[in-house]
């Protein structure tokens, strides 16, 4: 699956490179785990179907009473239509200039912790929802006002959500602009519960497939689908033997496509089948 740069693809004018960019993202088929190179960081509004991003140490779903602010980065979207209805998401990108004349201008520096999620949800309450309204009515204004107004709106934007969610708002926001590097097994170990492929944990770590698998073996000294398997086979067995939860309930959730192939490996890993695990 080819990667797309965001918001690169939804700017018509290749010679622009604007600090603020609107654009009404519409489907009419769902999209599971896009690879996304997110160039700015960016508002994700959700109006119709339900959304969820792979980060490289976390996943988040929301549907239309919820919003998402994104950090850029390499992450994993998956969007799906509202039963019968188009999949509407308005993006809001800017650029960390803007960000950092507002935190400048409208607060005090705080400390960053070093665990900050990559996502902030978002409540659509009314303010929200007005609020989109009125970023619809601008971009039908002419190009030459465009760029003023967003800024006023995205000040105001900005203002509403630090007031409403006080210092987790404004420590988000800080660590938007703070240069960090992907722990390469954190990712890794993070996602040892999730039915990533190695294509897609590659991707969310930065890397060529290639390079990826060279770094895992020469970290954990396994190649790396053996590794997997065998965390989410313990896993799995976990989940299985609580017994809250059947086979049929959990195979997909650890990357196997059908039951038959789970029962298979999961029996050639611990001697027994995860029928026979709900007994245990």
């Amino acid at each position: 699956m080819p990667i797309e740069n965001i918001p690169e693809i939804y700017i018509k004018d290749k010679n622009q490179n604007p600090d603020l960019f609107v654009y009404d993202l519409k489907m009419t088929n769902d999209v599971v785990k896009s690879k996304v190179n997110l160039g700015m960081n960016m508002f994700s509004f959700l109006q119709i179907g339900k959304k969820q991003v792979h980060f490289a140490s976390a996943s988040i779903t929301v549907d239309k009473d919820q919003s998402l602010l994104l950090k850029r980065g390499n992450w994993l979207w998956t969007e799906l239509l509202d039963s019968e209805a188009d999949y509407f998401c308005k993006l809001l990108f800017f650029s960390e200039n803007k960000l950092k004349d507002f935190l400048e201008k409208h607060t005090e520096s705080l400390l960053v912790k070093t665990d900050i999620k990559p996502y902030f949800t978002i409540h659509n309450d009314q303010y929200i929802r007005s609020y989109l309204a009125s970023l619809s009515t601008i971009i039908e204004t002419p190009t030459t006002f465009i760029e003023n107004l967003l800024s006023v709106k995205f000040e105001e934007l900005m203002l509403y959500l630090l007031q409403k969610y006080g210092d987790n708002f404004e420590i988000y926001l800080r660590s938007l602009i703070q240069k960090e590097t992907s722990p390469f097994k954190k990712i890794i170990e993070d996602n040892t519960h999730s039915n990533l492929k190695l294509e897609e944990l590659a991707f969310l770590c930065n890397m060529s497939l290639s390079t990826f698998k060279r770094r895992f073996v020469g970290e954990y000294k396994i190649p790396p689908g053996k590794w997997l398997q065998d965390k989410r086979l313990q896993n799995a067995k976990k989940i299985l033997s609580q017994g809250n939860l059947t086979p049929s309930d959990i195979y997909l959730d650890f990357g196997y496509n059908s039951l038959s192939n789970f029962s298979i490996a999961f029996k050639n890993k611990f001697g027994f089948s995860p029928k026979e695990t709900l007994k245990k």
